[in-house]
């Protein structure tokens, strides 16, 4: 059987400020619905973000390569309810998002750096992992937190949302520990407006967006967040990036 082919949605990202997230939010009231998983004003994602031993990801993202991936563990509210690996695709404006369910113990084994159950698991996603990690010495990085107010509009597959406080949690990689000191990667006041969309943008919706003008900016959680948590004066420099203070067990950041 053929493989499906990957259905890439349209990412548009502006900054804007906490007033103006607010302005658009009432804009956009009447026709969009807030995500049913969300409450009233919205959940904690927390994603611990993993790159290879030459900090691609995070390279490939400061030079502005057109396709990259990037590799998650991703949880909500601190609830090892559902727990997610993911990987993102990139390629321009356009993503890819792909995802398996993990249990917390799988978790737990991934980060003793035992991948061997990953092969048994039905989805290849799972199996591609496992060969990162094994070929690419792909691991833990940083964790990234921030809170999230999603709204929907079904025509289009149209998803709009609203993350704020985004922040690198340091001084382990134990994304259940809700005590962890964070450390903010954007300015105060500032908050990060996404918005995706897989067949058409409403005219509705495209002429409310974006506020004052915003242009399109190539801001990445995991980057700002990794600068953060790294405390990096000159990401060109090419120095070490190594910061075992941050480090977990035997887990180590290249």
């Amino acid at each position: 059987m053929e493989k499906p082919k990957d259905i890439y949605r349209n990412e548009w990202k502006y900054l804007i400020s906490h007033s103006e997230g607010e302005l658009l939010r009432r804009r956009l009231a009447p026709f969009l619905h807030l995500d049913k998983h969300a409450k009233e004003d919205g959940y904690e994602i927390r994603s611990l973000y993993f790159d290879d031993y030459k900090n691609t990801a995070y390279n490939q993202k400061l030079m502005g390569v057109y396709a990259r991936k990037k590799w998650r563990i991703r949880i909500y509210n601190y609830s090892d309810a559902k727990i997610s690996l993911e990987r993102k695709k990139k390629s321009g404006s356009y993503i890819f998002k792909e995802m398996a369910d993990i249990t917390r113990e799988e978790f737990e084994r991934i980060m003793a750096g035992d991948y061997g159950f990953l092969l048994e698991k039905k989805e290849n996603l799972c199996k591609e992992f496992y060969v990162e990690c094994l070929t690419n010495l792909l691991r833990p990085k940083v964790i990234v937190d921030y809170k999230r107010l999603p709204l929907i509009l079904d025509e289009g597959t149209v998803r709009i949302t609203f993350d704020s406080e985004v922040a690198a949690a340091v001084g382990s990689f134990d994304i259940f520990d809700e005590t962890l000191p964070k450390l903010p990667a954007i300015d105060e006041g500032v908050e990060v407006l996404e918005v995706k969309y897989t067949e058409f943008l409403p005219q509705i919706i495209s002429e409310l967006l974006p506020t004052d003008g915003q242009e399109f900016v190539a801001f990445s959680k995991y980057v700002s967040c990794y600068d953060a948590a790294h405390q990096l004066t000159d990401v060109t420099a090419g120095i070490s990036k190594n910061c075992g203070r941050f480090a977990e067990k035997n887990w180590h950041i290249f």
